[in-house]
């Protein structure tokens, strides 16, 4: 009887092991057929796992991305390096200044093996109550005009 190569997740560590060696597939030159059912088959058991497992519903998107951040042992800095941003702007991000953008959720899906909708969900931002508008700023230094 032949051996399985992969088996039914059953735990955490397994996931993320199926989770490394997805990405290595995934990352790899060879595109032959058994390494598109490999990736096919390895993307199905983690998707069974997420469903089963993973409460993405329950967290707004920033929750999410901290609770995966910590699970893919990553810090703040790491996220300016794989977005292509700003530190300043991943601490907005972070401590729900700003919203995600369409890219940032494109990359954060990529990475994170979720789907975009897992982080394009609604969720509050904080307010700052000393910010004006800029375009309320620009108006207050405008002279009126003398008609």
């Amino acid at each position: 009887m032949e051996v399985l190569k992969y088996k039914v997740i059953k735990n955490k560590p397994q996931y993320k092991e199926y989770c490394r060696k997805l990405e290595e597939l995934i990352f790899s030159n060879s595109k032959s057929k058994e390494i598109k059912e490999e990736i096919a088959l390895l993307t199905l058991l983690i998707e069974k796992w997420d469903a089963d497992h993973n409460t993405f519903n329950e967290m707004n998107p920033i929750e999410l991305l901290q609770s995966l951040m910590k699970d893919h042992d990553m810090k703040a800095k790491d996220l300016v390096n794989l977005l292509d941003v700003s530190k300043g702007y991943v601490s907005d991000i972070l401590n729900y200044k700003k919203g995600l953008s369409k890219d940032v959720i494109r990359k954060l899906s990529e990475k994170f093996k979720v789907s975009h909708e897992a982080f394009n969900r609604p969720y509050t931002l904080k307010v700052d109550d000393n910010y004006t508008p800029l375009k309320t700023r620009i108006n207050k230094k405008r002279k009126p005009v003398n008609a």
